[in-house]
């Protein structure tokens, strides 16, 4: 008897689940599924810079000298035309003072010969055409012929003495051939100095008193005064999505929590072939005291902001990139091919304008299900990061 019922027990449990294993049949597989939601989505692009200066400037020298005297340090800020840097230039300081010696006694001499030389030589040439007063006359007589080769002589003084006259050319060209020497002079000791271009700030001293410099070897590194600037680096994938102008969020690796502002301002017109990169810089208006040269910088390019969407997982959606994007639809437990027409695209998720309501169920591209298969819903997909609205647009 206790067998019998035993016999009968083992033969329900068999009957049980035969009826549990046939009624899953008919209803499908089991596949992970996610919701269409109604939250916040921020159209952004993530990329990795560093901060530079508006320019950077290496300062060296134009010839090979001695340093004399270093006038700067490193984070010292410097103005338009301040001495940075003196070569030894004591040579050079005589070559100057010789050269306007040289250039006080071209004038000396065209001064002499305006004011001396040529009105006495047109003295000559009066007396020797006959002003004389009546008692020399026959003394002058004595010395016609004389005085007939002295006229002939003064006339050709005279008229080189005049304005036209080959006199004061050369006097002129004295003058201009001893400026010219100057000026020749004055450039070889302004080489000697090194001078910043524009107001800036020091960020390396390469170079010390004593130590040689020469063209080519930097001795100091500026970085120009003005508005500072993110250089990073974006995936092609997203050049689409670039536009000039876009606002960003960049945070300082070294300053965690501490976001600041920035505008795109410069999109390379090129792709880095090896990278698959495209150059960006961005422009901080207004940059926190704690900014740097080359500090590590993140970004998040941002394209636009919705507080109130439809959104998806990026996961949930198939053929995102291409014309025609599609999802799987879980309805009256059939997988359904359903047309959709994207919006925003934020880090892991997308905007759905058309084609799914809110609460609808979509399976993702991560279960090997086709349309038409009978399915049910199971395990639901986790919430995907970057499905709500950051804090900085709220």
């Amino acid at each position: 008897m206790q067998k019998r019922t035993w016999w009968w027990m083992a033969a329900a449990a068999v009957l049980v689940v035969a009826l549990g294993w046939w009624a899953s049949r008919g209803r499908g597989a089991s596949v992970q599924v996610v919701q269409v939601a109604r939250t916040g989505i921020v159209q952004s692009i993530a990329a990795t810079g560093r901060m530079n200066a508006v320019a950077r400037m290496d300062m060296g020298a134009d010839v090979t000298a001695t340093v004399q005297e270093v006038r700067v340090r490193e984070g010292d800020v410097v103005r338009a035309g301040q001495v940075l840097v003196r070569l030894q230039d004591s040579e050079a300081l005589a070559a100057v003072q010789q050269a306007r010696a040289a250039l006080a006694e071209a004038q000396g001499r065209a001064v002499q010969q305006t004011t001396v030389t040529a009105p006495v030589a047109q003295q000559v040439v009066l007396v020797a055409q006959g002003f004389y007063s009546q008692q020399k006359q026959d003394d002058a007589r004595r010395v016609l012929d004389t005085a007939r080769s002295a006229l002939e002589a003064a006339r050709v003084q005279a008229t080189a003495n005049q304005a036209q006259g080959v006199e004061p050319a050369l006097a002129a060209s004295r003058i201009h051939q001893a400026q010219a020497a100057l000026d020749a002079a004055q450039a070889r000791l302004a080489r000697l100095q090194i001078s910043s271009p524009v107001n800036a700030k020091v960020l390396t001293r390469l170079v010390e008193p004593g130590s040689m410099a020469q063209p080519g070897k930097v001795l100091l590194t500026l970085a120009a005064e003005g508005t500072p600037r993110i250089d990073a680096s974006v995936d092609e994938k997203h050049l689409r999505m670039l536009t000039l102008g876009m606002p960003a969020k960049a945070v300082a690796d070294a300053f965690i929590g501490q976001p600041f502002d920035a505008k795109l301002t410069y999109i390379a017109p090129a792709v880095d072939a090896q990278r698959g990169t495209v150059d960006v810089r961005l422009e901080v208006a207004n940059p926190p005291s704690f900014l740097k040269p080359d500090m590590t910088v993140s970004v998040e390019l941002v394209g636009g902001a919705r507080k109130d969407a439809l959104v998806l997982p990026s996961v949930a959606v198939r053929d995102a990139d291409r014309e025609a994007p599609w999802v799987l639809a879980l309805q009256e437990g059939k997988a359904v091919r359903v047309a959709v027409k994207l919006g925003l695209r934020g880090v892991g998720s997308v905007e759905v304008l058309q084609g799914l309501a809110e609460g609808d169920t979509v399976i993702p591209q991560t279960e090997k299900v086709v349309a038409g298969d009978t399915v049910r819903a199971g395990k639901p997909l986790p919430a995907q990061a970057g499905m709500e609205v950051p804090s900085f647009i709220r």
